[in-house]
């Protein structure tokens, strides 16, 4: 069945498909979709349409919408579901990411964490800083060598508190990652955390920090 007359419309359903739920059985389609290596696409069931992304290193099952309020013949499309192909984020690193952002008080800092998809191991990198006061940071992300994958984009906000700005929001639209804000830096009793996961350009709380023995989220 032809979906597009046009090619280039054709080669981006291609690329983001859509299937419908089978409402008995399995879908050999769907399931290429969710044990893919990379990639994203739609299943629409009659209880909603959800977004399935695979990268390397997550695995995302999200409802974007609900169920039609007209019958649908089709199955459910199951629970959310998040899962971090590269496991937990060493705790080490995330020590050493808040010693790097206190030592830059006042100013603000940033730091990234890639993940090697051979051999599995994470790695710390600090990015090339154009101009860092305060209130304002602006740096450049990394350039990835074969098999690197960055999993996690960490800033501070120095003594002030931990959120995400507007400027946040738009350099975060179009990534996939995990971002997070860490805050109060100077207080006794911070600091504090802001974590999202950044997907199909959506921004999704996290429920806590993906590291090892991780301080909860503030």
């Amino acid at each position: 069945m032809i979906v597009a007359s046009d090619p280039t419309a054709a080669a981006v359903l291609d690329a983001v498909p859509c299937y419908p739920v089978p409402p008995t059985g399995g879908s050999p389609a769907i399931d290429a979709l969710r044990t893919a290596r990379t990639g994203h696409g739609f299943i629409v069931g009659d209880d909603g349409m959800m977004l399935i992304l695979r990268r390397p290193w997550l695995e995302l099952d999200y409802r974007v919408t609900e169920g039609p309020e007209c019958h649908a013949p089709y199955g459910g499309v199951g629970p959310d579901a998040l899962h971090f192909r590269c496991g937990p984020i060493p705790g080490v690193l995330f020590t050493q990411v808040l010693e790097h952002f206190a030592a830059a008080l006042p100013n603000e800092a940033a730091a990234f964490i890639l993940w090697h998809e051979q051999a599995r191991t994470f790695r710390l990198e600090y990015p090339d800083i154009d101009a860092a006061t305060p209130s304002r940071l602006v740096y450049r992300p990394p350039v990835l060598a074969q098999g690197w994958h960055l999993v996690c984009d960490l800033h501070s906000h120095g003594a002030t508190a931990a959120f995400f700005s507007s400027t946040d929001n738009a350099d975060d639209a179009h990534s996939t990652k995990i971002a997070i804000v860490a805050g109060s830096l100077a207080r006794d009793d911070g600091p504090t955390f802001a974590a999202r996961l950044c997907a199909g350009g959506m921004f999704l709380e996290l429920p806590g920090l993906p590291f090892e023995e991780a301080t909860d989220a503030a």
